[in-house]
């Protein structure tokens, strides 16, 4: 039976075109159990394709026709092919992970096809050092980052003995990892990449809180103005990062401990998310700097914010979590890392404090008309022409703290793929998972020349950081 797609799914679904894909996936790396044979990995991948019930999530597809009056709605795949969606994959000698990040890279630039539900896993053997590989995707117009994670998470356990566990499209009715996976199935999570689209959508029928609208915009608007951080930026300075994309992509991905990060912010007064800014801010003023081509004024990033209702001072009679996103200058033109991150930490209180003064549906209606011209720039072709509103997207998604694994199989790190956009080639998202702050970085492989420099570039951010702040043993 069919059923309708609600706008900000539909508005994924109409956004994507060849250049574009609109859908999220994740890298996951697993050890194997103790005693696994050789023949592991093949059955690692039987049990995840010999799934007895297909969860309702990933067995629907888009489609539209004269019958459903051209709207799109979500139609249950009458022909559903688990080995179409279920792959087993093996990766060329060496087997280094840069062969693993290049066949990603690969995966992750090809559209979903709208005839089949809209999502790939790979189990990927053959690398090196014995290690077990699942590369995933799925389309936005399903999921967000946030909730993929969940997810995952749904399907996973702290038991290392545990077994029979299902995959993560699979259900097992009455069985609590099925009746989580079902939750988060029907969870609709709201992250960074829904802001520009349900959000836009919110401002523009605003009924209730219409009437504190107009301050909150002056107010925003101001703060833009004067190159405050908020929801707006009228100060991003154009760069090679801010123009139209190619639909091949390149993926780059690795970890540094959480105890490192926390180090240098429990030392300097910041925060986690402060220093991994203020990595991503040295790193990106190194390469733009190695390609002679950094701007005078420091770089913009969005960043997504989640704030407390009740701790933030935000109006709701529910509490909960309000998103919004803040525009965080990243200080790109100091050389000094101590200066960049105490810049960054003011920006990111500057944002945090003009949205605290908000209610929910006020952060998520000034959070669009930042998003505004990120989405009408490229949809005019107008990239070089109009200012960019920021110069790369940073976010950053808590993940599970300590050690989990699938059916005996330790899981060591959790690696997400984003979504450049038009405008937009580089997006970094980093996962915590069990001490470590795994970062993905996805680009344009075209537009972002050499993106795997960055990760050294970040690795010599920590150290520089580590050493600015002055904690032992750097």
């Amino acid at each position: 039976m069919a059923t309708p797609i609600d706008p900000t799914s539909a508005a994924f679904l109409l956004a994507e075109n060849r250049n574009m894909p609109m859908h999220v996936g994740g890298l996951q790396l697993f050890r194997k159990p103790e005693g696994a044979g050789r023949g592991y990995v093949r059955e690692m991948y039987d049990a995840m394709r010999d799934v007895d019930e297909i969860a309702p999530l990933f067995i629907k597809h888009p489609y539209r026709s004269p019958r459903t009056a051209g709207q799109l709605v979500w139609k249950p795949d009458e022909q559903f092919d688990i080995e179409h969606h279920v792959r087993h994959s093996a990766l060329p000698q060496p087997g280094r992970v840069r062969e693993l990040l290049e066949l990603c890279s690969r995966l992750h630039s090809t559209r979903l096809a709208w005839e089949r539900p809209l999502w790939e896993a790979h189990v990927i053997e053959g690398l090196r050092d014995g290690r077990v590989a699942m590369y995933t995707k799925i389309h936005h117009a399903l999921v967000d980052g946030v909730s993929a994670m969940r997810l995952l998470q749904s399907v996973l356990t702290t038991d290392s003995d545990k077994r029979g566990m299902p995959a993560m499209w699979g259900v097992q009715p009455g069985s609590r990892a099925g009746t989580a996976s079902r939750r988060a199935n029907e969870e609709t999570e709201r992250s960074l990449a829904d802001v520009p689209v349900s959000a836009f959508h919110t401002a523009l029928g605003i009924t209730a809180e219409a009437a504190g609208m107009p301050g909150a915009l002056i107010k925003t608007l101001r703060a833009g103005v004067r190159n405050e951080t908020s929801s707006v930026s009228l100060h991003a300075p154009r760069t090679i990062l801010n123009q139209s994309i190619t639909g091949s992509r390149r993926f780059a991905a690795q970890d540094w401990p959480v105890e490192r990060l926390r180090g240098i912010g429990k030392a300097s007064g910041t925060t986690i998310n402060d220093v991994v800014l203020a990595m991503c801010a040295g790193a990106m003023r190194s390469y733009l700097l190695e390609l002679d081509v950094l701007p005078e004024t420091p770089l913009v990033a969005m960043v997504p914010v989640g704030l407390n209702a009740k701790q933030a001072g935000v109006a709701s009679a529910e509490g909960g979590n309000a998103v919004g996103s803040v525009m965080v200058q990243l200080a790109t033109d100091q050389p000094d890392p101590a200066d960049r991150l105490e810049s960054i930490h003011r920006s990111m209180k500057e944002g945090k404090e003009a949205l605290s003064s908000m209610t929910p549906t006020q952060i998520l209606a000034m959070s669009a008309i930042g998003q505004a011209p990120a989405i009408l720039t490229p949809l005019l072709r107008m990239q070089g022409i109009v200012r960019p509103p920021y110069n790369l997207i940073i976010s950053n998604v808590p993940g599970p703290r300590t050690t989990h694994y699938w059916n005996g199989a330790e899981l060591l790190g959790t690696y997400p793929l984003s979504i450049p956009i038009n405008g937009m080639a580089l997006n970094i998202t980093c996962t915590s998972y069990d001490g470590k702050m795994c970062f993905g970085l996805t680009g344009c492989r075209r537009t972002v020349p050499h993106l795997q420099r960055l990760l050294g570039f970040l690795d010599d951010e920590v150290a520089a950081l580590e050493k600015a702040a002055g904690v032992r043993g750097a």
